[in-house]
């Protein structure tokens, strides 16, 4: 394997470039290897034959999806780490995506809302950009329906970039050493244009894949990775706390939108499909490295994750729009929410 690859703020392994050699190409969709499973499992996982089966949805997928529109290559990836770094994608040259996505805030900013040109708040918080290669739509409403969709949508508006596509590729196009890069990325049609660079960011955007974190070791037949309090919560969440409702997989979500019951008048998803049973329904956010993306929800307004868990336990404002996965009348006693809490703590990697 070859040497890691420096990504915004740390280090991702890099696993693009070999993985792709021997990658397969199936159901449209190029896959590269994250990991090879353990096969080993567990003796408490082996006398608890119910644990084991519910572990099991949880293990980590052996390969990445990309559409076959936009298979993975490494000059795209390249070229989209560039472009995501470059602030001269705002109107001002001021920002640039990983002003508001920063690695070490669990690809969020730390801020209640975003901010976008000049310095002007946002109505939500930014959300985080891992694991998104399995995600579709995207944007906490759903309104973009693919990765390559979603690219233009800071980029231009307003509030946010307030930089015009075509004003953008016109600009990138003067510089000799963009035009190298589009060339490398796209040699089939080797031009600065609106689709190839939403291509090559969308192929930069899959490749960030939450790191494996002790709860993978675990998942993965390491019964002394997590500790007996990490392990109850983790009952917790899958059995009474109903958590996995909704935060289920690999990655904590099933990517869907759900009405939860916070309080505010911002429609979400009811907006996007007009539609009243839709209203204040915004998509499952991940849970991976959760411990670094506070604050949380769609409008940043819990602090904390033991707020989090007090939301869903006396928070919730009722309507006629709350999803039917959300769990209700939930009690839970200190020791349990400290045995909840100490679990989510296994999601976020420690390096």
């Amino acid at each position: 394997m070859k040497a890691p690859a420096k990504v915004e703020g740390g280090v991702l392994p890099r696993i693009v470039a070999c993985a792709f050699i021997a990658g397969v190409l199936t159901g449209g969709a190029m896959a590269f290897a994250l990991h090879s499973h353990a096969t080993a499992v567990s003796e408490a996982s082996a006398a608890d034959p119910e644990l084991a089966t519910i572990k099991a949805t949880f293990r980590r997928p052996a390969t990445v999806p990309f559409p076959a529109s936009n298979p993975f290559t490494e000059a795209k990836r390249a070229l989209g780490e560039r472009l995501f770094r470059d602030k001269r994608l705002s109107i001002d040259g001021s920002m640039a995506c990983a002003s508001c996505h920063i690695r070490s805030k669990g690809f969020a900013d730390g801020r209640k809302h975003g901010r976008g040109v000049p310095d002007r708040p946002l109505k939500r918080h930014t959300p985080t950009l891992w694991n998104l290669a399995w995600a579709s739509p995207v944007f906490w409403d759903g309104r973009a329906r693919s990765l390559e969709e979603q690219v233009a949508g800071p980029i231009e508006a307003p509030d946010e970039m307030g930089q015009p596509v075509a004003s953008l590729t016109a600009l990138l196009a003067t510089d000799p050493a963009y035009s190298r890069l589009f060339a490398a990325a796209f040699p089939k049609d080797p031009t600065v244009s609106a689709d190839n660079l939403a291509k090559a960011i969308a192929t930069f955007e899959r490749t960030l894949v939450s790191p494996p974190t002790r709860f993978d070791r675990w998942i993965e037949g390491d019964a002394k990775a997590l500790t007996p309090d990490e392990v109850a919560g983790f009952r917790l969440f899958t059995g009474k706390a109903r958590c996995s409702n909704c935060h289920t997989g690999w990655a904590f979500t099933d990517y869907a939108f759900h009405d939860i019951g916070l309080p505010g008048e911002d429609r979400g998803r009811g907006a996007v499909l007009r539609l009243e049973a839709a209203d204040h329904a915004f998509k499952t956010p991940s849970l991976r490295e959760i411990g670094r993306s506070a604050p949380y929800m769609h409008d940043g307004s819990l602090a904390s994750l033991a707020q989090v868990i007090r939301h869903y336990e006396s928070g919730i404002v009722e309507r006629a729009s709350l999803s039917a996965d959300l769990p209700r009348d939930l009690e839970l006693a200190d020791r349990a929410r400290a045995q909840l809490l100490a679990f989510l703590s296994t999601l976020t990697s420690e390096n």
